[in-house]
């Protein structure tokens, strides 16, 4: 199993500095893969987390750590599909494709925030339709043809060149979040592998990828081929503590926690310290967060396993 990390994206060490410092750090160590995730908004009573209070465009610090980087992975989980159009952010990612050297990992969710579809201007109905179409669509915007074209019952695209293609082929690697049977199904049959919530534990993400690979196999494709990748929302303490939230307490604590959750079938988890909030709330003092992170990113490096 492969061992990733995130890439700051909310509070006082959502920084270019930190941002790069993190980056470089997490690639000398050999972690497989910087992360990042969407929030166009927050909620006006802070309800959503202190994470989702103040965050980073994903693709943009994507961009940004391509440049300060050279080999390890990049990753965004998840992007709104209802938050985009099929053909812009074909085109986004095939630029970022280009720019890292075939580095890009693409996850793709509906995500769950009604105020970001009102803000959108999409309904919040019928997102499981539309994310089929959304899905067909850039697998036509990225068919090795001469002319493409796509049209469904959400997205048009007329007959058009689309270039240049993607670095990976056929295209970077599109992994499908959500829970619900029809979503592990569509991953299953239309996508790369799967991204589990972070919020799962081991019983459920096992029984899940179990459906994912079942829906693989009906679909004539290779399940073995599959990749399944999970956030761990990581909290590194002094001490263990007892009943706290998961993956909260020391080192060795943290990483029995995660050693349960490789028994699942997971091909990669990631450690996200942005749901720290003495990391990733923008109230976290940001004079410790550096000292912080890099013990994290010490403590839990891929070597320690």
């Amino acid at each position: 199993m492969r061992i990733g990390f995130a890439a700051p994206m909310s509070g006082p060490w959502a920084t270019a500095d930190t941002a790069v410092h993190v980056a470089r750090t997490a690639e000398q160590l050999g972690y497989a893969s910087l992360w990042t995730y969407q929030r166009v908004l927050g909620a006006p009573d802070d309800s959503w987390g202190e994470a989702n209070r103040s965050v980073h465009d994903p693709l943009t610090t994507l961009a940004f750590l391509a440049a300060h980087t050279t080999g390890i992975r990049l990753g965004v989980a998840v992007l709104v599909m209802p938050l985009h159009t099929p053909a812009v952010l074909a085109k986004q990612l095939t630029t970022l494709d280009h720019l890292s050297g075939g580095r890009l990992e693409v996850g793709l969710g509906n995500g769950w925030a009604a105020e970001e579809y009102a803000a959108a201007g999409v309904p919040p109905t019928g997102t499981g339709r539309r994310a089929e179409d959304f899905l067909a669509c850039l697998h036509a915007l990225w068919a090795d043809q001469d002319v493409v074209e796509h049209d469904g019952p959400f997205y048009r695209v007329p007959p058009a060149r689309f270039g240049p293609g993607p670095v990976q082929s056929p295209h970077p690697p599109l992994l499908l979040g959500g829970a619900a049977p029809a979503a592990l199904r569509r991953a299953g049959r239309l996508c790369d592998g799967w991204i589990a919530s972070s919020k799962a534990g081991p019983a459920a993400i096992r029984d899940a990828i179990t459906v994912v690979r079942d829906s693989a196999e009906r679909a004539g494709r290779d399940p073995a081929a599959l990749r399944f990748v999970c956030r761990a929302p990581v909290r590194l303490r002094t001490r263990s503590v007892p009943g706290g939230p998961p993956l909260t307490g020391t080192a060795d604590s943290i990483r029995a926690a995660l050693a349960a959750l490789a028994d699942t079938g997971l091909t990669e988890i990631f450690l996200d310290p942005n749901f720290d909030p003495e990391i990733g709330s923008p109230d976290a003092p940001a004079g410790d967060v550096r000292r912080r992170v890099d013990l994290l990113l010490h403590e839990l490096a891929p070597a320690t396993w």
